[in-house]
């Protein structure tokens, strides 16, 4: 489970609610977690908040997403319970750095302009920062510190999965791309007589990589359009093209290198291989871990309040 996955979609759509404890008025109770209660009237005010603005649903659909909202707020509810229960706090400097690290993506007048759609204010986003907070961290206690990748597991997916570490033949070169062709015609005089291609490509080329000096980085044969891959393919290093037009514009190329096929061998692929498989088996501890969580609670839901 990504490191503040659940923050994102708290704020982003996902604003929960704390269930009301048993003894409280009910009408139409929708859902008990463990003598927890939510009415239908809090759940569909809740509900609305996590759709965009306009959008229309239709029954089957809208049906759907209703009961993946109820089975979030289901785990919402266990997962808080079990850090009750275990004693799962947070710091003061957990809960600050987590504050940080979701409010640095966006201008302080755009994360406002977020809450307020959703009838938040910064105290309520706090409390359910935490509490989403509370939930990475109770399972990351209990169940992702525990998976562990052998080195037999990586060695079996690197030769199960061979075909994924085959890298093709790859070429890298620099362009310059221009709206006009007679500016293309132009500057590849100023090439011919000498004048550096990548500095030509940071005064000139209209795309992002001219900052780098046009250069496009290694890729394989099929990954560029066509016209570039018919150009460029059977250069050699040094090489200058001729004005090469595509839909973006006209194109100038100057190769750079050729990479060869190759096999990336298993301790290059190492690493990576055994983050996709923790990656893998923390999501799978965690569906199981929740499963743990409902066969030991006493749930009910009130389905007729859907019809």
């Amino acid at each position: 489970m990504g490191r503040y996955r659940v923050l994102l979609l708290l704020l982003f759509g996902l604003m929960l609610f704390g269930c009301r404890e048993r003894g409280e008025a009910s009408p139409q109770v929708l859902l008990k977690v463990n003598g927890r209660e939510v009415s239908h009237g809090e759940f569909q005010e809740r509900f609305a908040k996590t759709l965009p603005q306009d959008q229309q649903l239709g029954a089957e659909e809208r049906a759907e997403l209703e009961r993946t909202f109820l089975v979030r707020i289901v785990d919402r509810e266990l997962s808080l319970a079990e850090a009750e229960r275990l004693a799962v706090s947070l710091t003061a400097a957990e809960l600050a750095a987590a504050e940080a690290e979701v409010r640095s993506g966006y201008p302080e007048e755009e994360f406002h302009a977020g809450l307020k759609a959703r009838g938040l204010d910064e105290k309520a986003w706090r409390r359910e920062l935490e509490e989403s907070l509370l939930m990475e961290k109770v399972a990351r206690l209990t169940v992702q510190d525990e998976v562990e990748v052998s080195d037999d597991e990586v060695s079996a997916y690197y030769r199960e999965h061979a075909e994924e570490f085959a890298q093709p033949e790859q070429v890298r070169v620099r362009q310059i791309l221009v709206a006009d062709e007679a500016e293309g015609q132009r500057l590849l005089a100023e090439l011919q007589a000498g004048v550096d291609f990548a500095e030509l490509a940071r005064r000139h080329s209209l795309s992002p990589d001219g900052e780098e000096g046009g250069d496009l980085g290694f890729f394989a044969q099929g990954e560029m359009p066509p016209e570039i891959d018919s150009a460029v393919w059977e250069m050699a290093a040094g090489d200058l093209s001729g004005l090469v037009q595509s839909e973006y514009g006209y194109h100038l190329f100057q190769f750079l290198e050729r990479r060869p096929a190759l096999q990336v061998s298993l301790d290059e692929s190492r690493d990576k291989i055994r983050a996709r498989l923790r990656e893998r088996a923390e999501e799978e501890a965690y569906q199981e871990w929740l499963r743990g969580l409902r066969e030991r609670a006493a749930i009910s839901i009130n389905w007729s309040l859907f019809d």
